[in-house]
């Protein structure tokens, strides 16, 4: 009895053997399976980062690019404003210097010259004319001083108060009194000064397209002006102010070749460099 009980047993034993070689070789499997699973899951994770890595950079690149322009502009600004003091402050300068040499000329015209002193009393009386007395109302000027030119101080006081209109901010004003003035001067050697003054009243109003045609104008009717370099500039910062980056690209490079040497070609080259 205990002998079969025995058999059975190891009967027993023997067929299940398969079973659990069989389970375990799948629990193996499945263990292997799960393995390769949290591989993939970490890979996708690690791709998942990397997309949105490069779609975070691919967005910061694009405010990059945006931030960079924005930059050139008010660098830009910045730099004519600079440009701008320097050349009010010699043009005041200039204005200041003339006006006291008009104004000492004036002087000198409208004061008489003055005899020498002598005495009555050491007067030889071989030296008084033998002539009737004529009285002094009859008596006809030795020369009448010359009457002052007074347009040249008018055409500065009206160039002046228009630039002060335009220092004080009051651009609409500025572009009244430059516009009146060329009317009244357009032959003066300020016109082409006027005509800047005008172009740049419009900018600073962020009128950028009036601005841009007024200092177009200045290049085309005073092509020997000094004042072209500094137009060509703001043509070039108006047309940045109206997204025509190549426009401004190609203007900024007739500055640097047309005019080298320039304050105006050298902010330009700043400025291309800035648009690459």
């Amino acid at each position: 009895m205990k002998l079969r009980n025995y058999l059975v047993l190891v009967s027993v034993l023997v067929l299940a053997q398969p079973v659990w070689a069989d389970t375990s070789e799948l629990a193996r499997q499945v263990q292997a399976l799960q393995q390769a699973a949290n591989a993939f899951d970490a890979r996708l994770a690690k791709l998942e980062d990397t997309i949105q890595q490069n779609q975070n950079n691919l967005r910061l690149l694009q405010e990059v690019e945006a931030l960079k322009v924005e930059v050139a502009k008010m660098r830009g600004q910045a730099e004519v404003q600079v440009h701008r003091l320097g050349v009010l402050g010699k043009r005041q300068n200039d204005l200041y210097a003339d006006l006291d040499q008009r104004i000492a000329d004036m002087s000198k015209s409208l004061t008489a010259p003055v005899p020498e002193d002598v005495s009555p009393g050491t007067r030889p009386p071989q030296a008084v004319p033998d002539v009737p007395d004529v009285p002094p109302a009859a008596a006809a000027p030795a020369s009448a001083p010359p009457v002052p030119q007074l347009a040249p101080l008018v055409e500065s006081r009206t160039y002046k108060a228009s630039l002060s209109h335009f220092r004080e901010a009051n651009y609409a004003g500025a572009i009244a009194g430059f516009k009146g003035f060329l009317k009244a001067y357009p032959d003066s050697t300020l016109a082409s000064n006027a005509q800047y003054w005008i172009g740049y009243s419009y900018y600073a109003l962020k009128d950028y397209k009036s601005a841009q045609a007024h200092q177009q104008k200045l290049v085309a009717a005073y092509p020997a002006s000094a004042k072209v370099p500094d137009a060509l500039l703001n043509i070039a910062a108006n047309q940045i102010a109206l997204d025509n980056l190549s426009g401004a690209r190609k203007t900024l490079e007739e500055l640097v070749a047309r005019h080298p040497g320039t304050q105006a070609a050298t902010l330009a080259a700043r400025r291309l460099a800035a648009l690459k």
